[in-house]
């Protein structure tokens, strides 16, 4: 007779239940910690390492008799094959159900940032960019082919998307984030963990909360954001993740928040983000993050301590390997210091997951090693489609597209394919000499392509490549632990630019970065100024086809681009007080506001019409016409605004509360009508609760946060009402093609 945890046809609590009574103690704890098969030669390590004790780390055969949660990264570790990873992936999964009692695989989880990161997979555009495109359609197509390469290979869970809100561009990790906008980055990182859930692979999201707000822009620095910013701006864009997304995991902040560490905070992993936002899924570590409670934020003094905190606040799983969970856990619970409830209550939520991937059904294998393609055609087409549809055009005179003609490519990144790619791809962040694994044109290389002439003698037009090189921990000018003192252009970028424009030649400086640089007056100078945010590996090719206007550019700003090297914080997301005002001679106006962004053509936004009045409880149509008016086809991105007046507590000035990619034809015209729910203007009070007031709501519509011609205003009536998690967090778009 079978038992009833293997029985795929009972439900899953179920199986779990009759699986966990037959369980010890041990083998429950088994399945609450990773390992990391890390190569015999690392080579350069792809973070620092977490070791106290000068000991060896132990080894697959020391931990795995009574079971595993997870393997860390078989693929994206070390520069080894597809083919390689997946049979060394087998070959680990065979030691984990052929050791131990009950036979349970891990679950694989890898890196999937900018696609999966292992050796010969697609590079895909980075966050930014994804923010930058406003299409939330295009992005989940992506996470969806990312996803299914991954789960091809046998891969099973993936560390991605990154919801921090972007509050201080010197941070190195601003490359990760989608953007400065809670919304957009709700609605963008939504639409991956659809994509990347719909191809099979459970989606991480990261970092619950707060880690982008950390003092002075620098990585792992305390946090000390107030209550309100932080269930408004910081932690928002997970609650509709997890709504309507449906991720499965989540991951913890290695930050403090007001001293306390997120890894050991039931506040937040608990009683917010299980207790509120009904979370019912597994919550993973951050590398290290329950370690790091001894050894870096020093609130517990043993590895078993650090543990029993992680434990109880909520953190089921720790990665990227056993430290403090395992045997210090155990014998914490043997001893009576910690109850068996703890690790019961993880396990239970490990082992819930397990089944729904079909990992306790018999008869299970892994994936077979055999020939595999990650960087298919339709994956690059795409890659290059988001390239395209990200691209920013900030100013242009008219230089812009250009004709075949002489060009000078200059710059340092002007012939370096690395500077396309992120911090978390596979090129980059695994430190790969030599052979990237992947075909990146050059943006001369692309050019050439395109029919133009590259030259350095008497050009007619000189192209100027800035910007950074994404690394790990100093190894770059961008990425995780590399931050940044001001927001001015790495090294002598600055004085490079100058000197070009100084030569009288038509310039167009492309900016090729992990976050917004202050361009000062050097954006006055030139020609034409295009933003590009890691635009992945075909990046040099969609590049290429703005230049010469094969491609439009309609991306926009998901960041603002500030002015001054030292305007921090310079996000638009701020109270009147916040900006410029005659009570301070300081002003963080930024050059190009974020939603900024031109096109070929030229768009009028008109004739906007508000419903006067809604219920606390009601909604509001709010519709413009947006109309081409110039004489080639294209992409307008039409952005709602919202405002309050006159509220209980200090609210934003204004703050995005829809958008709408618009494709128009020469003189074509759609009418675009926001069916805004009254809980859009929601906020969190003066007693910490979230409400929606009676009163006055500002509207403004038009092209970025800084140009909006369109402005009315809707009236609440009712009572205060005090909207939960199940709130509605978006705002429907209808667009109706009009005479």
């Amino acid at each position: 007779m079978t038992e009833p945890w293997r029985d795929p046809l009972l439900p899953v609590s179920t199986r779990v239940a009759d699986l966990l009574e037959r369980m010890t103690l041990d083998e429950k704890a088994g399945q609450l910690a990773g390992f990391w098969a890390l190569p015999s030669d690392p080579g350069t390590p792809v973070a620092p390492m977490e070791d106290d004790s000068g000991e060896s780390a132990p080894g697959l055969d020391d931990i795995v008799a009574h079971g595993l949660g997870q393997l860390t990264r078989v693929f994206g570790t070390a520069p080894i094959t597809a083919e390689a990873g997946m049979e060394r992936l087998a070959s680990l999964q065979r030691q984990v159900t052929g050791s131990g009692r009950f036979g349970i695989p891990a679950v694989a989880h890898e890196e999937c940032l900018t696609g999966f990161m292992t050796s010969g997979a697609t590079v895909f555009p980075g966050p930014l960019a994804w923010g930058a495109s406003f299409d939330p359609g295009l992005v989940r197509r992506m996470a969806a082919a990312i996803g299914t390469g991954m789960r091809r290979v046998g891969v099973h869970q993936g560390l991605a998307p990154v919801l921090d809100v972007v509050r201080d561009y010197r941070w190195g990790r601003t490359e990760e984030c989608i953007g400065e906008d809670p919304y957009l980055v709700g609605a963008i990182g939504t639409a991956y963990v659809q994509g990347l859930e719909g191809a099979g692979i459970v989606a991480t999201l990261k970092h619950f909360a707060g880690y982008s707000a950390s003092r002075g822009g620098r990585n792992m620095a305390p946090v000390s954001s107030g209550p309100r910013e932080f269930r408004d701006v910081l932690v928002e864009p997970f609650v509709r993740a997890l709504r309507e997304g449906g991720a499965r995991s989540v991951m913890n902040s290695y930050t403090d928040v007001d001293g306390v560490p997120v890894a050991a905070d039931e506040r937040l992993l608990t009683e917010l983000l299980r207790g509120e936002l009904g979370f019912g899924g597994v919550v993973v570590a951050d590398y290290y993050a329950v370690s790091f409670l001894q050894t870096r934020h020093g609130v517990t003094g043993s590895r078993g301590a650090a543990g029993a905190l992680a434990l109880t606040a909520g953190i089921d799983v720790e990665l990227p390997t056993a430290r403090c969970y395992g045997e210090p856990l155990t014998e914490l619970v043997r001893s009576g210091s910690l109850s068996e409830e703890f690790i019961d209550r993880a396990a239970e939520r490990v082992l819930l997951q397990k089944a729904e991937l079909g990992l306790l059904d018999p008869g299970w294998e892994p994936v077979e090693p055999g020939p595999v393609d990650l960087d298919p055609p339709e994956n690059r087409a795409l890659a290059r489609l988001l390239a395209e549809r990200s691209t920013v055009l900030l100013a242009n005179d008219g230089t812009l597209p250009l004709r075949p003609c002489r060009v000078a490519i200059s710059g340092p990144y002007a012939d370096d394919p690395r500077s396309f790619l992120g911090c978390y791809s596979f090129p980059n962040h695994v430190a790969l000499p030599g052979d990237l694994g992947l075909e990146i044109p050059t943006l001369g290389e692309a050019l050439t392509a395109a029919g133009f002439t590259v030259t350095e003698d008497d050009p007619d037009v000189n192209v100027l490549v800035l910007g950074d090189r994404a690394g790990m921990f100093g190894r770059g000018t961008s990425g995780e632990g590399c931050d940044a003192e001001t927001l001015d252009l790495p090294g002598d970028q600055a004085s490079l630019a100058s000197a070009v424009l100084d030569s009288g030649v038509p310039t167009v400086l492309v900016l090729v970065s992990g976050r917004p640089y202050a361009l000062g007056t050097l954006a006055e100078r030139a020609s034409a100024v295009v933003q590009v945010f890691f635009p992945g590996e075909e990046g040099g090719t969609a590049l290429a086809r703005i230049i010469s206007g094969a491609a439009e550019p309609s991306g926009r700003l998901p960041v603002s681009i500030p002015r001054q090297v030292g305007g921090q914080p310079g996000t638009y997301l701020h109270a009147r007080l916040g900006g410029h005002t005659d009570w301070s001679s300081a002003d963080p106006t930024p050059l190009f506001p974020f939603g900024h962004g031109l096109s070929w053509t030229s768009f009028t936004c008109s004739e906007l019409s508000v419903d006067p009045v809604a219920a606390t409880d009601g909604a509001v149509a709010v519709s413009v016409t947006v109309r081409n008016v110039g004489e080639v086809a294209g992409t307008e991105v039409v952005q709602l605004y919202l405002s309050d007046p006159v509220a209980s507590v200090v609210r934003p000035q204004r703050w995005l509360a829809g958008f709408a990619r618009v494709e128009l034809r020469p003189g074509a015209a759609a009418r675009i009508t926001f069916a805004v729910h009254a809980d859009r203007t929601s906020f969190t009070g003066l007693d910490l609760r979230r409400r929606v007031e009676p009163g006055e709501i500002g509207v403004a519509v038009g092209r970025s946060s800084g140009d909006l011609p369109l402005q009315g205003s809707f009236t609440l009536e009712g009572p205060v009402r005090h909207p939960g998690a199940d709130r509605v967090l978006s705002v429907p778009v209808e667009i109706v093609p009009v005479p």
